[in-house]
C-alpha cells in the first residue's frame, strides 16, 4: 500500500461509493448535502488507516510508517502546513470545528490493531472503543449540530455500542487476523483458557463471553437511547437510524448465539429502508 496525493474531492468521491452499500450511507442520506459529505470524508480518512492497519501484505514496520505519515498530515492541517491528503478534511474542519485530538485517536485506535489485542483488559477494550468508534462519534456530532453535553454523552455510548456489536458480529474473521478483541476477564470467567485468537473462539464456553459483552452492549445502547429520546437540538437522524439498525443487529446475534460454527449476521438493507420509511427519516 502506498500513500498517493490524491484530490481531496476525488478522495471523498471514491469512499463516498465504496460506503453506498453499507448501513453507514443508509444513516448519512438522510443529512443535508453539506453534512453529508463532510461525513463522507470523515468515512475516507476512517477507511484508509483502517486499511493500512488491515493491510496484513505490508511488514508491521511499513503499516507504523504509512499511519505515522498520516499522524503528520493531520497534525500539517492544524498547524497550517501543507497537509497533503488530509486536505480532504481541511473544509469540514473549518466548517465544523472538529478536533484534532479526535483525528489522532483513531490513529491511535489502529495502531492498538496493528500491534495486535489478544484478550484485552475491560479498560484497555474500552479505550481501544473510544479510539477508534466514540472518536469518530464526537467528530460527527459536531456535525450534527449537537450541543456539547449530549453530543459528548452520544458519541460516549453509541460509539462503545456500535464497535462491540462490531466485534460481537466479527469474532471470526477477526480471529483469522490474529486479534481476540474479547476481554480477559470474560474470557476467564466463561472457562475460555486460550488466548490463540482461533483457539479462543473455536471454544464452545466462549458464547457465554460473548453474551456477557453483549451485555455491555445493550448498557450502551440504553444510554444513547436515552440521550436521543431527549431530543436534544442537533440532526438527530442519522445516529436514530445507526442505532437502531446496529441495535437490530445485535439482537440478531443474541438469537443465534456464538456456539461454533456462527452463521454470519448481517444489516438487513430492507429493514433499514423501512426504518427510513418509519422514523419519517427521508428528506
Amino acid at each position: 500500500m502506498t500513500l498517493t496525493a490524491t484530490r481531496p474531492e476525488t478522495q471523498v468521491a471514491a469512499n463516498a461509493q465504496a460506503a453506498s452499500g453499507s448501513s453507514f450511507a443508509a444513516g448519512m442520506r438522510v443529512l443535508p448535502k453539506p453534512e453529508r459529505e463532510a461525513m463522507y470524508a470523515i468515512y475516507a480518512f476512517c477507511r484508509i488507516v483502517d486499511d493500512i492497519a488491515d493491510e496484513q501484505r505490508l511488514p508491521i514496520a511499513e503499516q507504523r510508517v504509512a499511519l505515522d505519515a498520516w499522524r503528520g498530515h493531520v497534525r500539517a492541517l492544524y498547524d497550517g502546513g501543507d497537509p497533503g491528503p488530509a486536505a480532504m478534511l481541511a473544509g469540514p474542519v473549518a466548517r465544523y470545528g472538529l478536533a484534532e485530538a479526535d483525528f489522532q485517536a483513531v490513529i491511535d485506535g489502529m495502531r492498538m490493531d496493528l500491534e495486535g489485542l489478544r484478550g484485552p483488559s475491560m479498560a484497555t477494550l474500552d479505550l481501544y472503543c473510544d479510539r477508534v468508534a466514540s472518536a469518530v462519534g464526537r467528530l460527527s456530532v459536531k456535525i450534527f449540530g449537537m450541543e456539547d453535553a449530549a453530543g459528548q454523552e452520544l458519541a460516549h455510548h453509541l460509539g462503545r455500542a456500535l464497535q462491540l456489536t462490531n466485534i460481537l458480529r466479527d469474532v471470526d474473521e477477526d480471529a483469522e487476523m490474529g486479534r481476540l478483541y474479547l476481554p480477559e476477564e470474560l474470557l476467564a470467567e466463561a472457562g475460555v483458557t486460550a488466548r490463540d485468537p482461533l483457539a479462543a473462539v473455536a471454544d464452545p464456553r466462549v458464547d457465554a463471553t460473548c453474551r456477557a459483552l453483549a451485555q455491555l452492549a445493550e448498557t450502551h445502547y440504553a444510554r444513547a437511547g436515552d440521550v436521543l429520546a431527549g431530543r436534544p437540538p442537533g440532526r438527530l437522524a442519522a445516529p436514530r437510524l445507526m442505532t437502531a439498525a446496529y441495535a437490530g443487529v445485535l439482537r440478531n446475534l443474541l438469537r443465534r448465539g456464538w456456539v461454533p460454527p456462527r452463521p454470519r449476521v448481517r444489516v438487513n438493507k430492507a429493514a433499514l429502508l423501512w426504518m427510513l420509511v418509519r422514523e419519517g427519516l427521508f428528506g
